[in-house]
């Protein structure tokens, strides 16, 4: 059996997984809210209780574990980035008894899933060409932002994490100046992160109308970012309409950047729980618009592959597939 764990600021999903057919499947996969523990050791042993529970038995000697962490990996320790814990490999490998821990960036362990996916876990925005064994680039939105880049290395993909969701928003419009103008009221930095992540959808809706309420718009302890994106996609609430429209731009344009820097002339993949519960506003042209408006590099991002990942267990794949090459080694 492989642990793989995908470590979020808002969830932690955990999942035991083994070969099958030459694929790894999950045997045994929980969700815990990340907010109720202390540390991140107290969600590995709560999960190891429940798939002993689950399997009937006890998972036996795990041969390897992999974890995909919101936040920079340093040596062997990650201080994650939305939450007040530290994810250390030393502990890890005291409490699971095995010396074959693998820890990644949460971008990395989504990067190295995208290998390992089938064709219907994609949802193409645009075909495009493909340029064989060119970079590759993967942008996320849901509790933040991540962003990684996909080089080939003779034989592989070999995914390289970054920080850049950090990295200062570049507003592209007259509105998303005036976007700016406004978030620097309030915050000193406004970086991607901050727009282009669940609570963003509360900022940019109270910079189009305030005087526009919905119920936990003004409760920071409530996340109103779900009732903006259905009443947007439905189109109940003009404001919210208008909200996911910029919102989906914004996001569309910081993927062109990314593109750009990596000249990810293979593919860009879009991953993320935000991005599957939003997808029908994302297939209608606004984002593939926004990515490609880049003056004279426009021709050149028009033939870029973008692509949706569909399968929300990604992160695990990728961090499953990682110890398992540790395993072998």
């Amino acid at each position: 059996m492989i642990l793989a764990g995908d470590v979020g600021g808002t969830k932690c999903n955990l999942a035991l997984f083994e070969l099958r057919g030459g694929r790894l499947e999950p045997a045994v996969v929980r969700r815990y809210p990340s907010h109720d523990f202390e540390q991140f050791g107290q969600i590995v042993g709560k999960f190891l209780e429940d798939a002993r529970a689950a399997l009937g038995h006890d998972a036996g000697t795990l041969e390897a574990a992999g974890f995909g962490v919101a936040g920079p990996i340093v040596g062997r320790r990650v201080r994650a980035t939305n939450l007040p814990w530290i994810v250390d490999g030393s502990a890890l490998e005291q409490q699971l008894g095995t010396k074959k821990i693998v820890l990644l960036n949460d971008l990395e362990a989504t990067g190295y899933s995208l290998a390992h996916l089938r064709p219907e876990e994609l949802d193409t925005l645009n075909a495009g060409t493909p340029a064989p064994r060119a970079a590759q680039a993967l942008i996320a939105a849901g509790t933040g932002l991540g962003e990684a880049i996909l080089y080939w290395d003779g034989e592989r993909y070999f995914v390289a994490s970054s920080e850049g969701g950090h990295a200062d928003f570049a507003p592209h419009t007259d509105q998303e100046i005036e976007l700016l103008r406004y978030m620097k009221k309030s915050n000193s930095c406004v970086s991607n992160e901050l727009i282009l992540s669940g609570r963003g959808f509360r900022t940019v809706h109270q910079f189009l109308d305030p005087s526009v309420k919905h119920p936990g718009l003004d409760d920071p302890a409530v996340d109103p970012a779900p009732q903006i994106a259905k009443q947007g996609l439905d189109g109940t609430c003009p404001v919210c309409v208008e909200t996911l429209h910029l919102w989906i731009a914004i996001y569309g344009s910081e993927a062109g950047n990314l593109a750009l820097k990596a000249l990810a002339r293979n593919a860009v993949y879009v991953a993320g729980g935000i991005a599957v519960k939003i997808l029908p506003k994302l297939k209608d042209g606004t984002f593939v618009r926004a990515f490609c408006d880049k003056s004279k590099l426009q021709p050149l991002l028009s033939q870029i592959p973008i692509h949706v990942v569909l399968n929300e267990q990604a992160p695990l794949l990728g961090a499953a597939s990682q110890a398992g090459a540790a395993a072998r080694a």
